[in-house]
Order: structure tokens, then sequence, then C-alpha cells
């Protein structure tokens, strides 16, 4: 699931009424690029018809095309300092979570009953 930051939320906030468009969501864009990194953008737009949106943290609406989700999924946009006085948006991918080896998925072939029995 994509998700924000409160930081970039609030951010994103300030943006929004100081441009004047406090009453837009937020539109989050991202695309393969031929070496498989991903580019990102955003900006501030109205849902399309029939466009539901994906997600609302903190004030904040998001507007997520359905086709581009599986790039933004499990996707963190943050804002943060990058050097001293330097803030920026950033969006950090987040490792999947690690799927459990318990249970009949962890015993390999021929099943959990060949295994440990005498």
């Amino acid at each position: 699931m994509f998700t924000l930051t409160p930081a970039a939320a609030t951010q994103i906030r300030k943006a929004a009424a100081a441009g004047g468009m406090a009453d837009l969501a937020l539109r989050i864009a991202a695309r393969q690029e031929s070496d498989g990194s991903i580019a990102y953008g955003m900006g501030f737009d109205e849902a399309r018809e029939g466009e539901v949106p994906s997600l609302q943290v903190d004030g904040v609406t998001v507007l997520i095309a359905t086709p581009i989700q599986p790039l933004l999924q499990d996707t963190l946009l943050d804002f943060v300092e990058l050097s001293p006085g330097e803030f920026n948006f950033i969006f950090v991918p987040q490792p999947a979570a690690p799927r459990s080896k318990g249970g009949c998925d962890g015993c390999g072939g021929g099943g959990c009953a060949s295994h440990g029995a005498s």
C-alpha cells in the first residue's frame, strides 16, 4: 500500500493552501524506466470521472490511477532534509514483508508427513 509520512502530509497541505489548491487531491504518478527503475511524479489534480481516491492520510486525499498502483505498492512518500536547509519529497520503496516459512511451506518436497516421523 502507498503511504505518506506525517511530515509529507503536512508539507502537502501547506503547499496546497499556499497555491490556492486546498480543494484538490494529490495525484501520484509513476512509470517504469527501461533500466527497471521507477520515475515518480506528483501534483494537485481533480479526480477523473469514475475515479475513487486511493487513500486519505492526515487530511490529504491521494489519487493513484489503477494501472499505476502496482508500481507504487509498498512505497512511502516522505518530506526530509537532504542537506542542511534543503528539504524535498522523496519516494522510498519499502521492502515487502517476509513470508513465513512455517507449516508445510517450509517442508520442501514430499509434504510434511514425510518429515520427522520415525
